[in-house]
């Protein structure tokens, strides 16, 4: 069983940067790709940010230009770098990972973006 532990959330003024960390415990190259969704109060999941085994990454419009995915394999770890952070960012981020058709999640961890 494959398990995703999620670290990083807080709390943070609007403008400021939080960086969130997913760590595996398999090796990421084996997934066919790892994200981030975010979901804020009351709406629905959705995907901001993925990287695939050859380190291909693809954004939400919402967070281009704000947000990065990056990943270490050594460590088997994906990251969220988070800037320019807005109050609308504010929610619930999970990581995700797919795996021979399998989806698993993290449990979570909370972004909250308030002055």
């Amino acid at each position: 069983q494959v398990q995703l532990v999620e670290s990083g959330g807080g709390l943070v003024q609007p403008g400021g940067s939080l960086r969130l960390s997913c760590a595996a415990s398999a090796a990421i190259r084996s997934f066919n790709y790892m994200a981030w969704y975010h979901q804020a109060p009351g709406k629905q999941r959705e995907m901001v940010a993925s990287i695939d085994r050859v380190v291909r990454t693809n954004y939400a419009d919402s967070v281009k230009g704000r947000f990065t995915i990056s990943s270490d394999s050594a460590k088997n770890t994906v990251y969220l770098q988070m800037n320019s952070l807005r109050p609308e960012d504010t929610g619930v981020y999970y990581c995700n990972a797919m795996m021979t058709q399998v989806d698993y999640w993290g449990q979570g961890t909370q972004v909250t973006v308030s002055s």
